[in-house]
């Protein structure tokens, strides 16, 4: 058990969250039992199939996802912190992989990694900024 290494990359709708796929894999190759879980979660109500863009990446993570030895779950939610908390607890995950988005400071992001370091404070969190 002390070298399983579990990591979950947090998506957005876009294909850029390719690099924080990549960057999961490459921290699990050192590890000899590590999972890695890719996880997106859509607000209640939101219809990105209705969207062939989001519909599209999505598709797109999926297939990177895959090739990365990895499982992607999209979860509906409308407390997107919390809903990442329990997969991150329920899955015994010890990295989380989570990409910086542009904008000012005080956007919400901040404000869900600064959450995510409270809640899961034995949980190593990376926060990969936009290149």
């Amino acid at each position: 058990m002390a070298n399983e290494c579990n990591v979950m990359i947090c998506v957005t709708r876009q294909k850029a969250c390719q690099r924080l796929i990549e960057l999961g894999k490459q921290i699990a190759k050192g590890s000899t039992n590590a999972k890695l879980y890719v996880v997106h979660v859509a607000k209640n109500g939101v219809n990105f199939l209705g969207n062939p863009d989001e519909g599209e990446a999505l598709d797109y993570l999926f297939q990177v996802s895959k090739e990365a030895g990895a499982e992607m779950t999209v979860l509906r939610s409308d407390h997107v912190v919390d809903t990442l908390v329990d997969f991150a607890r329920k899955n015994n995950v010890s990295i989380v992989i989570m990409g910086e988005s542009p904008g000012s400071p005080g956007n919400g992001d901040k404000n869900i990694i600064q959450d995510m370091e409270k809640r899961l404070p034995d949980v190593e969190l990376k926060v990969v900024p936009q290149s």
